[in-house]
């Protein structure tokens, strides 16, 4: 997902450039402001961190761009987390979206899946009906 903050700063196209350019292909996007019910579910598994609340005003206050990428390996969700960098802007390498893009850990630019489940999870969130999750 693009976050509000790569839609604010007109980031999407570099962002979807660098997956397709890569080998990985969107199946599915959707440009769309989350509510606060889709962004606390979305950060659920954070629902007991302090910054929780700064996580659903972040993702709420502006378009996000989902997306839902696919890839020729079973590893898919990882060549992307590889291609968007550390969480905080200040591990991010060089060459990554967040390290040459981010400046603010908590405006970092990107989310990216973890895991197959978590991916699964999402997909359902962000495009509920469609079997996409494969």
């Amino acid at each position: 997902m693009c976050k509000p903050d790569a839609v604010e700063r007109g980031l999407v196209g570099e962002i979807v450039s660098r997956i397709e350019r890569k080998g990985l292909r969107l199946v599915a996007a959707e440009l769309r402001t989350a509510d606060t019910a889709l962004a606390e579910a979305h950060y659920a598994e954070h629902a007991e961190r302090p910054f929780f609340g700064e996580l659903v005003s972040f993702l709420t206050r502006s378009p996000v761009f989902a997306m839902v990428v696919e890839g020729p390996a079973d590893n898919t969700f990882s060549l992307v987390r590889t291609m968007v960098g550390a969480t905080k802007v200040d591990d991010a390498a060089p060459g990554t979206i967040r390290g040459d893009f981010a400046t603010i850990t908590t405006e970092n630019l990107v989310h990216a899946s973890d895991a197959h489940e978590s991916a699964r999870r999402e997909i359902d969130l962000w495009f509920p009906g469609r079997d996409l999750a494969g």
